[in-house]
């Protein structure tokens, strides 16, 4: 397909736009794109550490922001062992030092939010050959933690139900063990 501004190069960019109802499309090549102000992007283009510090960006707002009260400056952020503010965190992607995490601890939970998909806990990765038990330990604690809201809902069927699963993961677990140990 043709770019349909300049009719010379081929089209590249596909650009839809829906207006009360009515859908117009848009094909065009990067060059006419880029001048008709569809596209805007760095020169160098983005990198890990563009797209870290975007994730990190979320309170630029309030950081340095003038107090409304008293018409003075904010003090930022600052971790009392290295000296690092909450902006050279967020522009660095990665803390000073251990006490780091401890001073902005209330600022991060948007981040881990972001990066851990809606939580603000990693669980990380069990290999399966190397994880063993684990795997069968966190299914029982799941199922624990599951067991215990049936009990507090009074839903006891299900939670016999789910009694039931977790012995026999623990009986599992055990032979495993003990196959192990052998």
């Amino acid at each position: 397909m043709e770019c349909q501004e300049c009719n010379q190069r081929p089209a590249s960019l596909h650009f839809a736009q829906v207006i009360n109802g009515n859908k117009t499309e848009i094909h065009l090549c990067e060059i006419c794109a880029k001048e008709k102000g569809y596209m805007t992007y760095p020169e160098e283009g983005y990198s890990l550490h563009s797209l870290l510090t975007g994730l990190f960006n979320f309170d630029a707002a309030s950081i340095g922001k003038q107090n409304s009260s008293t018409n003075q400056p904010s003090k930022e952020l600052q971790c009392p062992k290295c000296e690092m503010t909450f902006s050279e965190f967020k522009r660095v992607g990665k803390f000073g030092c251990a006490e780091c995490y401890h001073t902005f601890s209330d600022h991060l939970d948007p981040v881990f939010r972001r990066v851990h998909s809606g939580n603000t806990r990693h669980y990380g990765k069990i290999p399966k050959r190397q994880g063993g038990n684990l795997h069968t330990r966190k299914q029982v604690d799941e199922y624990k933690a599951k067991l215990g809201h049936l009990i507090s809902n009074e839903a006891f069927e299900e939670a016999a139900e789910i009694r039931d699963k977790i012995r026999e993961l623990e009986k599992e677990m055990h032979r495993t063990e003990d196959g192990d140990q052998v």
